[in-house]
């Protein structure tokens, strides 16, 4: 199977490539693919050296699947371009989120809408993608009303050069010479930012509109009322999130604690007695959800309150990505 990597030398491309080899995901060729600047550059994969390509060769390359993680804009522009050539893209930017004719994928909840028809397929955002996969489970026993999240979001969610200032500061504070662009308007070692991506008329930033309106699509019911703030902090091995979350249904804590045990891509940390919880350090390079501090919201009825972390470059984008193109591929729709 030929795959393209939309973005193949941007952090979450580079995750990409790293996860189909970890996964073993069945390719006969890469294709990576970049902007203009970057064509001609060599990636690696599985010992074998790629050069990347543009838009176009990569198009006429006639992979089956292409992932793209190049941006909204070259993905509004480009994506149609693909799925035209009979390519299925599985887009990790924002474009095609909220389209109602594209599916909103999180494989282990909603997979099975897709069809071989669907050649536009958006992940979602990466903090919502934690949170849903930890919630769903809850979600179909006890039926979920109300969410309200508080995130805890790496730098590498912002890219390299967000990674670079992090970095730049910290040397700097050690009193060494360097030299970084700022990827924020403030300094970020030390700091925490309460502002991710542009704030709204409404007062919130889009960071928070998207886990708002992501949530209910992937776990499709509108009823469920969602309310976040979402802030970046220093730290850069994955995304952390305070949930509390009231149910219309009354519940058990150990028979919650079961059912995230039970549930796919989800791993309970979760022993105060022993200081276990889920820490983004922890999370750093695994596929998984690691879920803990899960405790009774004592002001509300049927409440609970949970911290919830996992790597935003794996499942939050690259590894959620490519589980979706092995969905597609194990059942014959690519």
């Amino acid at each position: 199977m030929k795959v393209a990597v939309v973005g193949a030398t941007g952090l979450v491309g580079t995750k990409m490539i790293q996860v189909l080899e970890e996964r073993n995901f069945p390719i006969t060729t890469l294709i990576p693919v970049a902007s203009e600047k970057s064509v001609g550059k060599e990636v690696v994969y599985a010992g074998k050296k790629y050069k990347v390509v543009g838009m176009q060769t990569a198009i006429d390359s006639k992979p089956a699947v292409a992932l793209f993680s190049a941006g909204g804009a070259t993905s509004l522009e480009w994506a149609p371009r693909f799925a035209a050539a009979g390519i299925t893209v599985i887009d990790n930017s924002s474009a095609w989120r909220m389209d109602p004719d594209k599916p909103l994928i999180v494989p282990e909840i909603n997979a099975s809408v897709l069809t071989a028809a669907d050649k536009i397929i958006a992940n979602p955002n990466c903090s919502t993608i934690q949170m849903v996969v930890a919630l769903n489970p809850l979600h179909e026993q006890y039926k979920i009303t109300r969410i309200v999240v508080s995130t805890y979001q790496s730098v590498t969610g912002t890219g390299v050069k967000a990674v670079e200032q992090l970095q730049g500061e910290r040397r700097k504070a050690l009193g060494e010479e360097t030299n970084y662009l700022m990827a924020y308007k403030y300094p970020i070692d030390l700091n925490v930012i309460p502002q991710i991506d542009l704030f709204l008329d409404n007062g919130y930033t889009k960071e928070e509109m998207k886990m708002v309106k992501e949530t209910c699509k992937i776990m499709r019911d509108d009823s469920i009322r969602v309310t976040a703030t979402t802030v970046r902090i220093p730290v850069m091995g994955g995304h952390s999130e305070s949930v509390n979350v009231e149910f219309e249904k009354e519940f058990e804590l150990a028979a919650v604690k079961q059912l995230l045990q039970a549930a796919p891509g989800v791993v309970l940390v979760d022993d105060p007695g022993q200081q276990a919880y889920p820490m983004p350090m922890d999370a750093h390079e695994k596929d998984q959800v690691f879920v803990g501090r899960l405790r009774r919201d004592q002001t509300q009825p049927r409440t609970l309150n949970a911290w919830i972390v996992s790597d935003n470059l794996r499942k939050g984008a690259a590894t959620n990505a490519i589980q979706i193109a092995e969905y597609l591929a194990a059942h014959h729709l690519i």
